[in-house]
């Protein structure tokens, strides 16, 4: 018992950071990026689309829910959702 206590443990904090890593914004898109693939939101924060994700489905002036971890100093979206 004792021993299957110790796993659980270790598996909840492994799995730990890779959950704290994760957000989610919301926001009004300022600016369009297609060079770099980023998206400024009018707060300012930056997010980098991956090219799984489609730029065309974006407008600046939209309105979105953007699901993004951090990975190497930059928000790289996961999802991108429009309102």
């Amino acid at each position: 018992m004792t021993r299957l206590l110790r796993f659980a443990l270790v598996i909840v904090l492994l799995a730990a950071p890779a959950v704290a890593l994760g957000a989610e914004v919301q926001g009004k898109v300022k600016t369009i990026d297609t060079g770099d693939r980023t998206v400024t939101l009018e707060d300012g924060t930056r997010i980098a689309i991956p090219e799984g994700i489609a730029l065309d489905m974006l407008k600046e002036g939209a309105d979105i829910t953007v699901s993004y971890e951090e990975r190497d100093g930059k928000n790289e979206a996961t999802s991108v959702q429009m309102k």
